[in-house]
Order: structure tokens, then sequence, then C-alpha cells
């Protein structure tokens, strides 16, 4: 009787920058099983449930406004500061939920990655999607308003600028996962970045414009920090998006072009660190 050939082949002998689509599309159930409990589990016990979804973008734009508009007069160039606060802290959220999400993949999964297989780049895929769900419910949240200053004649409506909006969620996508997947694959061996992560996300979203657009940080940063601000890619996804939606902030094609290559970079950068550390992570975590 002939041996029959064997359907899989696991090996650790891959190419490093590898992302199979067909294994990943083999393991769709258990893609969308991670995305499932990523969904439910987080506000399983509390009392508000998804509800923090909402909540806590509502608050952040609240203090926002109190401390950096009201307080700080910083101008928000004719826009709503509420609104314009709210534009900026929803497409950030999205990043920052990518970025802390995947960033501890190989720790937080280390008793999974050690007992049974499946293509372990699922893990932070699955992350990115299920923060897209959180994405939209925010999305939904920042309309209503929209909507709300629109009727009462404070905002503009939208121009064809607004099919940029998938593109400039895909970079954060792209962003958040690229840098999660580098950060994780090194807290193997160095735990102190888990603890630089905690005030780190914090300090990169003030030099991301989120709480004040370019123009502020131009007329009132010294010249080096204005300059790190405006090159900075996230700083280019965040007014992007406020002139897509509020039609106010920087957009040219050179700085989205330079944003796009630049995270599709990262994420390049980001699956090779992974796959690299995946072959030897059990070793040293």
């Amino acid at each position: 009787m002939k041996d029959e050939p064997w359907l899989y082949t696991i090996s650790s002998k891959k190419r490093l920058l590898d992302f199979n689509f067909r294994e990943i599309w083999r393991y769709r159930d258990l893609l969308l099983l991670f995305v499932k409990r990523d969904v439910v589990t987080v506000y399983k016990q509390t009392i508000l449930g998804p509800l923090w979804y909402l909540i806590q973008p509502l608050f952040t734009s609240v203090i926002f406004t109190l401390v950096f508009n009201s307080l700080g007069a910083i101008k928000t160039e004719g826009v709503p500061p509420f609104l314009f606060n709210l534009a900026g802290i929803t497409i950030w959220n999205y990043f920052k939920e990518c970025f802390t999400g995947t960033s501890d993949t190989f720790v937080k999964n280390q008793a999974v990655f050690g007992k049974v297989y499946f293509p372990r780049v699922v893990m932070p895929l699955s992350i990115t999607i299920s923060n897209l769900l959180k994405f939209g419910i925010q999305f939904l949240i920042f309309l209503g308003f929209y909507i709300y200053y629109y009727a009462l004649g404070q905002v503009h409506g939208f121009g064809i600028v607004f099919l940029f909006l998938p593109l400039y969620v895909l970079i954060m996508a792209l962003l958040g996962l690229g840098l999660g997947m580098i950060v994780s694959s090194m807290t193997t061996k160095y735990r102190d970045l888990t603890v630089l992560m905690t005030f780190g996300i914090q300090l990169l979203m003030y030099v991301s414009a989120v709480p004040y657009p370019v123009s502020e940080a131009k007329a009132k940063f010294p010249p080096l920090v204005a300059s790190l601000v405006e090159y900075n890619p996230l700083t280019q996804v965040v007014e992007g998006f406020r002139y897509i939606m509020l039609d106010t902030g920087n957009f040219g094609l050179k700085g989205f072009v330079y944003t796009l290559l630049l995270s599709i970079l990262l994420f390049l950068l980001g699956l090779l660190i992974f796959n690299k550390t995946e072959k030897s992570f059990v070793d040293t975590v």
C-alpha cells in the first residue's frame, strides 16, 4: 500500500517576507473566532459593556476642548472645537488600538502558540479587523455630531476627497499592524518595552497633531519640533482625515503618497521581523 501524500506540511522553513493568503484563508474560521473573541470578551464583565466604545472618545473630546481650546486658546481653523477634536480622536483611536493590541502578541499568547499550530499572523490580523468594527461604531458617532453641526451651518458637506477615506483607514491599519508586530517581536527579549508602551503611546499622540492643527504647531512650536510633527506619518493621516471630513487642515498628494509608501514599508518590515521571531520565540519568551 502506497503512502498517501500529506495534505499539509508544517515547517519552520519559509520565507521571512511571507504573507500566505492561501493559508490564512484556510484558517478563516479561526480568524473570525479570534475577531469575535476580541469584540465580545473585552467588556463582557463590565456594567456599561460596548458603551465604552462611545464614552471614551466623547469624554476625551470634551477634555481636549476644555483644556486645549478653552484654556489653551488653540484655534481650530473655524471648525467647532469639539467636532475638531472628535475627528482626530476617532482616527487616532484606530491606530492606537491596533498598535497596542498587537504589540504583545507573542507574550500574551505564548501558551497557545506553544501547543497548537496555526499561522501566527492570524492573531495580530484579527486584532486589526476587530478594531475596525470599533472604529466603525466611533465613526458613526462622529457622523451624528457632524450632521448636528451641519444642520447649524457650522461645517460644510463632503467633497470628492471623501473617496480617500478608506485609504486613510488602510494606512492607519498598516501602521498599527506593522509597528505592533515589530514591538511584539522585540518584547520577547526586552520586556522593558511593555512599560515604555504605557506612556509612549500618549506621547506619540501629542506629536501627531491630534489635539491641535499643524498650523498651530508651526506657529507656536520650535522649528525642530514643528517639523517633527509635520512629517510624522500619523500627523499626515490625522490632518488628512480632518481635511476629508471637515474641510480643514492640510492635504497634499505628495504627503499622501509619502505616508502610504511608509506605511507599506513598515508593514513589510514588521512582517519580516514577526516571521523571523515566531521560529524561536518560545525559547526566549
